[in-house]
């Protein structure tokens, strides 16, 4: 049998990790560089980001049982100044799997895209892709200018993109920024 290549070891991790979230009753998305790529806009990554909404003490209880199946985990709990409300490092010879919890800072848009995906990483895979719209949101939402820029990627190379629906989602979240995104990328 051939060796595992690095994306497919960190994939097969996601999805144990996946399993994991799941005994705690807590759906992920994927969020992140994986779901940018499969909306046509491939940049490097070394890891996969899920999106989960959970709570503070549900958040620990998964790094102890992501221990116990021989995972490596960190798990930073939110601050003040931080926009998610904690995140799970889960790292292994596989690379790196970050959890983004945002159940006590955004949890609509993580529930409301489960909600809607229909995309999977692979076919018979439990990892949903974040779509489109929700994908642009939360990268408004955690600001910066990689993330700016991310979404101006992701315009560009979806002309087909329903602009006025992706308006109106961040419209519904309070988010703010598309416009100049669009007014900067039509110069």
């Amino acid at each position: 049998m051939s060796r595992m290549s690095e994306a497919e070891a960190n994939l097969h991790a996601a999805e144990k990790v996946a399993a994991i979230l799941e005994e705690f009753q807590v759906e992920a998305i994927v969020i992140g560089a994986i779901a940018l790529a499969a909306h046509r806009y491939i940049r490097y990554t070394e890891d996969i980001d899920l999106g989960v909404n959970t709570d503070l003490a549900t958040l620990r209880k998964i790094t102890d049982a992501l221990r116990v199946g021989g995972f490596q985990t960190e798990l930073r709990e939110p601050d003040g100044a931080d926009p998610f409300s904690g995140v799970i490092d889960v790292t292994g010879e596989f690379g790196l799997v970050q959890i983004v919890n945002f159940g006590q800072t955004f949890p609509a848009v993580i529930s409301d895209a489960l909600k809607v995906a229909n995309l999977t990483v692979k076919p018979g895979s439990r990892l949903r892709l974040a779509p489109l719209a929700h994908l642009i949101v939360l990268k408004l939402y955690a600001g910066g200018l990689k993330s700016k820029a991310d979404v101006a990627e992701l315009l560009t190379r979806n002309p087909d993109a329903d602009i006025d629906r992706i308006r109106e989602l961040c419209k519904s979240y309070r988010i703010r920024g598309l416009d100049e995104i669009i007014d900067e990328i039509s110069r």
